[in-house]
């Protein structure tokens, strides 16, 4: 029967030229109808959903890909029944051969349908997935022409509204953009690299090779089935690689004194997913509360009792069932905040009624191990463990967040806390250091070993620290700031205490003997908090926290996360000079973000002699990205790229590339098929620094409309032998007739001898304004300055016509015509910035070049600049008809 279906299939194919299966291997059935959706790069780009049934793949090609959104219909055309084992087919098809392109398996899994005959015919088919990226329900509507059997076989493919459904920019599956089933993107497997598929489809029973995430969801479950048809139930999830399924609960007879509880692994950024919750990262002490008989116990991570240390914690604690709890000793500031600082306070002055134990995690609840459930369930039972007493008293519950960590991690960023820990909610708990636990921090902090002090006129001046490496304490720099009067007084004692003649230090760093350095054993663990690591590996900016007491020195490891590392693309070359000097060695960090070569100089001089390197460069975006942020995000953004400094090659990139950090997106813009490079948070501007990006040209369009314009950007170029005092009497002219055609207009200047006057725009897709209408009504704006004033101004961009006046530049009003971004630096002598200014600021005497990559982070945090921007973006529809266009 399945031969005869695959006969349209068949003839359409030469198998002697492609590598597509033709249906001859036999495919065992499975427990439940599988699912594949292939990213099919042909003549257009589609994707290809095929649904196992009854021996083929019913496939339809749907143009647009899958959308989260219930409210996209995507046109699902219906294409011949596929083999099933073109579920494994992963490759390019050779050019001249139908669908010739390249195939990805994007996504793949189980599908459910109460009937699916009868949907077939109906031509409604309701059904749910579980794969690997979708989830949840959907439908497939025959349009109302098709249902009669026509030839024609267009459908609709739409997202029911569940919990899965994800809305205006939350819907972003399609930029989960590599294979389920190699991990390759569509430029990779177009050019043969990386390694082949696992199998799926034709994968040997018990083959781990073969385990989709779905798979592993049936196997702890005992049935899809009942997974999709449960609506109360939130996403259930597969157990993460290597782990048994998750099982019930174990009985015991006594709970154990101690547990070692489960680490964290860091991480740059934390993972993105729906198999992934997220909490806020504690700044406290890790401790487990066991409670047996009314009696409570609280151990430290290496399981010393310290319950006499918290004894309105033990009396409220000793309420509770017997259970074992996983939390946190957490002390709040003023501001509701964890404070260590604070926490160090309390427990030098044995003042520890105002501590929170913040409980996370539920071990043993009674008699039951809960260990082997997934995190979702132990969380669950948490929560009702405490009495639903949730949000006050010394025991309280953790919350968590189910949407993107990025944005979780971003939220906590701004409130100055820590970070956020990441957890995969099916996973089980694991003694030690696991994959399924990962901590993304907002600023660099680490653990070190005290090694000495140092003194001024004998009195206490900062730290000297190491961290173990082999066979010795490796001498890591001075940590000089920190230090109140009461900080000192408690930490002295500690200090005295373990007074030793003996330098701890080892290695070709190790600091000598001098009359101001006081050694002590290598035993007290410190906690600072610090810029990121010099090139010699020594720690920059460092500050002191707080005493660890609950670790010891021989747990102290050098604690880099991990970072998704950056290919260097092939981009449009602009101009080639001789490469700057090569920098020292070691990595720095900025907003959890390693950047290597952080020495390396991409301005030779900032005005003052001194280099600005990439690590500056990270920095002034880390500082200065909230500003700079609202003028970019949403929109294609084009970086210039100067990896080996202004002087060397410089780089245009408009695309993203594979390889690029998963903190830059992408964004797809019709006529293109290539995805342009979005920066839509900080941390993107810190990724695209670290890849040595130092100018930023966005889209002038409105957010998340590449097609709609967003402003109006006018570029003052005067020729060389034009004065600057008349580029600004041309900005305020401009100001004055914009304001007479009802528009609010800004000004700032461009990091060169011009200024650019910026128009925000409102409602243009509403007023069906396209930007062949906005570049129309800049255009006419400009020939009449230039018709009043033909002396001063003029339209043609012959450099032999501009002697002594002013080109008019509104060639930046179209579709993919950029202009440098608000506040981004320039890769031109003594890295000036794009500088946002005041109408009161725009007049004689102004200079440009004071605006620099050094003095912005100060002048910003004065300046009352474009504060209004936002709220004065206008309609152009008024301002076009008081134009005459």
């Amino acid at each position: 029967m399945a031969r005869k279906k695959l006969s349209v299939y068949r003839t359409k194919r030469d198998f002697t030229k492609t590598a597509e299966p033709s249906g001859a291997a036999t495919v065992a059935r499975g427990k439940l109808p599988r699912f594949v959706i292939q990213k099919h790069d042909a003549t257009r780009l589609h994707y290809d959903l095929r649904l196992e049934f009854d021996g083929v793949f019913k496939s339809w090609a749907v143009t647009r890909g899958p959308s989260l959104d219930p409210k996209d219909k995507r046109l699902a055309v219906e294409v011949e029944d596929h083999p099933l084992d073109y579920g494994d087919f992963e490759g390019t098809i050779p050019k001249g051969q139908y669908g010739g392109g390249t195939v990805m398996l994007w996504d793949r899994g189980y599908w459910y349908s109460d009937n699916p005959e009868a949907g077939f015919k109906k031509g409604d088919l309701k059904f749910a997935l579980e794969g690997e990226k979708l989830h949840g329900e959907w439908v497939l509507v025959r349009m109302r022409h098709d249902r009669s059997g026509a030839k024609r076989t267009n459908w609709l493919l739409i997202k029911h509204r569940d919990e899965y459904a994800r809305e205006g920019k939350k819907n972003n599956i399609l930029d989960e953009d590599q294979s389920v089933a190699s991990g390759r993107t569509m430029e990779q497997i177009a050019e043969g690299k990386g390694r082949g598929p696992t199998p799926f489809m034709t994968a040997k029973k018990g083959s781990k090779s073969g385990r989709t995430k779905a798979d592993r969801v049936w196997q702890s479950n005992q049935g899809l089935a009942a997974n999709l048809r449960a609506k109360s139930e939130t996403k259930t999830l597969a157990p993460s690689k290597g782990r048994a399924p998750a099982k019930v609960a174990r009985s015991v007879e006594q709970l154990p004194d101690f547990i070692a509880p489960q680490l964290c692994k860091s991480v740059s950024r934390p993972p993105t997913g729906r198999e992934w919750i997220h909490e806020i990262k504690f700044d406290g002490y890790r401790m487990q509360l066991r409670i047996e008989d009314k009696k409570a116990t609280l151990r430290t991570r290496k399981g010393l009792d310290w319950t006499a240390k918290f004894p309105a914690i033990e009396k409220a604690a000793a309420k509770l069932p017997n259970g074992i709890i996983d939390g946190e000793i957490v002390a709040l500031d003023h501001n509701g905040h964890p404070s260590f600082a604070s926490l160090q306070a309390a427990l030098s002055d044995g003042d520890t009624d105002g501590l929170i134990f913040f409980a996370f995690d539920l071990l043993f609840s009674k008699n039951s191990d809960l260990r082997r459930l997934p995190l979702r369930e132990r969380k669950a039972q948490l929560k009702s463990f405490l009495n639903n007493d949730t949000a006050s008293g010394v025991i309280r519950y953790v919350e968590h967040f189910e949407t993107g960590g990025d944005a979780v991690l971003k939220s906590a960023c701004r409130l100055s806390l820590e970070g956020i820990i990441s957890k995969r909610r099916d996973a089980l708990y694991h003694s030690g250091r696991t994959e399924s636990w990962r901590k993304a921090k907002c600023r660099a902090g680490h653990e070190v070993v005290i090694g000495g002090w140092k003194t001024t006129a004998g009195k206490f001046r900062s730290l000297m620290v190491g961290v173990p490496h082999e066979d010795h304490l490796a001498y890591v720099g001075i940590v000089g700031t920190g230090y109140g009067k009461d900080v000192v007084k408690r930490i002295m004692p500690e200090l005295k205490k373990a007074a030793s003649t003996t330098n701890p230090f080892g290695g070709k760093n190790a600091p000598k003997k001098a009359t101001d350095v006081h050694w002590v054993k290598p035993e007290l663990v410190a906690e600072i908090e610090f810029a990121g690591w010099t090139g010699d590996s020594m720690v920059r900016q460092a500050a002191f926290k707080g005493l660890r007491k609950d670790k010891s020195a021989d747990e102290v490891q050098v604690d880099e996360p991990t970072v998704t590392t950056v290919a260097k693309p092939a981009p449009r070359k602009i101009r080639a000079a001789k490469s700057a000097s090569a920098p020292s060695k070691g990595n720095a960090i900025v907003m959890g973000l390693t950047i290597s070569k952080p020495d390396k100089p991409l301005w030779p001089d900032d005005g003052k002699g001194e280099p600005i390197t990439k690590l500056d460069l990270a920095r002034y975006m880390e500082s200065i990205g909230d500003y700079l942020l609202p003028h970019i995000e949403g929109r294609p953004c084009s970086i210039i790229r100067a990896p080996d400094g202004i002087n060397g090659e410089t780089f245009f990139q408009r695309h993203a590339m594979a390889g690029m950090s998963n903190l830059i997106n992408e964004v797809r813009v019709s006529g293109d098929r290539k995805p342009y490079i979005q920066i839509d948070r900080v941390e993107g501007l810190v990724a695209a620094a670290q890849i040595g990006g130092v100018e930023f040209h966005p889209w002038n369009c409105a957010e998340g409309e590449p097609d709609v314009p967003g402003r109006l950007v006018f570029d003052l170029d005067p020729a060389p032998d034009v004065a600057f005092t008349d580029v600004i009497k041309a900005a305020r002219d401009l100001h004055e007739r914009l304001s007479s055609l009802g528009l609010e207009s800004f000004c700032k200047t461009t990091g060169g001898k011009g200024l650019h006057v910026v128009t925000p725009l409102k409602d243009a897709k509403k007023d069906r304004i396209d930007w062949k209408g906005a570049k129309a009504f800049a255009q006419a704006v400009c020939q009449t300055m230039a018709a009043d004033d033909p002396e001063r101004y003029l339209l043609n961009m012959s450099k032999k016509k501009r002697d002594g006046k002013i080109f008019l530049d509104y060639l930046r009003n179209d579709r993919m015509s950029t202009a440098v971004a608000p506040f981004s630096p320039r890769g031109r002598k003594f890295a000036p910035v794009s500088m946002p200014l005041t109408w009161a600021q725009v007049r004689p005497g102004l200079d440009p070049l004071k605006f620099t990559l050094r003095t912005v982070p100060a002048l910003v945090k004065k300046s009352k600049a474009w504060t209004d921007y936002d709220r004065a973006a206008s309609s152009l529809r008024s301002a076009i008809k008081k134009i005459g266009l």
